[in-house]
């Protein structure tokens, strides 16, 4: 699936984050975890905005924040999680990932 990024965003991106529009993309390939809706109220698009942390290929660890459409991923923003959502994405997906079937003792 392609993405879309503003100018303005991309701009920012580069300026701001130091952020290539290939690192976009390396991360996209190098997900390994689900995306997960950015349920807070001050947060809240049609449709919903998504996240996901992952790295490129140089192995830079970067939280990309996006909105689905059925066509493209329209890019929010993409920036080195310091605020604590690198962990927080590893505990999701800790928590959503399948594991054995446990049977009630």
């Amino acid at each position: 699936m392609d993405f879309k990024i503003s100018q303005r965003v991309l701009e920012k991106l580069k300026n701001k984050h130091g952020i290539e529009r290939s690192e976009i993309t390396e991360c996209f390939c190098n997900r390994t975890g689900p995306y997960f809706a950015d349920t807070r109220l001050e947060h809240q698009t049609n449709p919903p905005t998504y996240w996901f942390v992952a790295p490129n290929d140089k192995g830079r660890l970067l939280k990309v924040v996006f909105m689905r459409y059925p066509d493209y991923f329209e890019i929010k923003t993409v920036f080195v999680p310091t605020d604590g959502s690198d962990a927080l994405y590893e505990c999701l997906c800790a928590r959503n990932a399948p594991g054995p079937m446990r049977t009630p003792r």
